[in-house]
């Protein structure tokens, strides 16, 4: 399960505090209607209408450098949807498939789960009660944020790409200097069956040492 509210970027729009709120998944109806994923637990407060959000889209992309308004939010079936202002059919929703949204932060707004990106760069990553390494850098992906962990210690090598999900990072200390990390086995080092499985394939079958033979 990953988190709703997602990191705080602090050097988009200007040096605005800003939240990512949201991704537009595809385009539903023939209105310009497009299915949400969100990264707010407050999507009726975030998409009232005349709410606006920066876009994050690709450099090439017609709305580069663009922001959109919200027409309407409803959901439907179960799922999150989203009008905008100026988008009225679905081959206008189909261009903004994929783009993040993001929002500026009121000045006395504080969000759970939610950290600035420098507050996060240079936490120890403890597992089991051990620095295993730190945070180097947070990326936003699409479908959710990597902390870019630079591990610590004998036999370290490159950076890992841990997922900043509720499952594997259950705890965010900043007091504490520290993230609480719970990885999948052969996140952070190579799994034994892997090792044995390359060794044996290096060793030649019994039945070919017997047709040499």
């Amino acid at each position: 399960m990953s988190r709703t509210t997602d990191v705080v970027s602090k050097d988009r729009n200007q040096g605005k505090n800003q939240l990512r709120v949201g991704r537009l998944v595809k385009a539903h109806g023939l209105k310009g209607a497009l299915k949400l994923e969100l990264y707010t637990d407050n999507p009726e407060r975030r998409f009232v209408m005349g709410a606006e959000f920066t876009l994050q889209v690709p450099e090439a992309s017609p709305w580069h450098g663009k922001s959109v308004k919200v027409r309407e939010y409803r959901v439907m079936n179960g799922n999150p949807v989203v009008f905008f202002e100026d988008i009225e059919d679905r081959e206008g929703a189909e261009g903004l498939v994929r783009a993040i949204l993001w929002i500026d932060q009121d000045a006395d707004e504080d969000e759970d789960d939610a950290w600035y990106d420098h507050q996060l760069v240079g936490l120890d990553v403890v597992r089991d009660e051990t620095v295993i390494g730190k945070v180097a850098r947070v990326e936003h992906m699409p479908a959710q944020d990597l902390l870019i962990v630079r591990p610590t210690g004998a036999g370290a090598d490159g950076d890992v790409m841990v997922p900043f999900v509720k499952a594997i990072v259950p705890a965010v200390d900043i007091a504490a200097g520290r993230v609480i990390v719970t990885p999948p086995a052969g996140l952070f080092e190579e799994l034994p069956d892997a090792v044995t499985e390359a060794a044996d394939e290096s060793k030649p079958d019994a039945e070919d040492d017997a047709a040499v033979d």
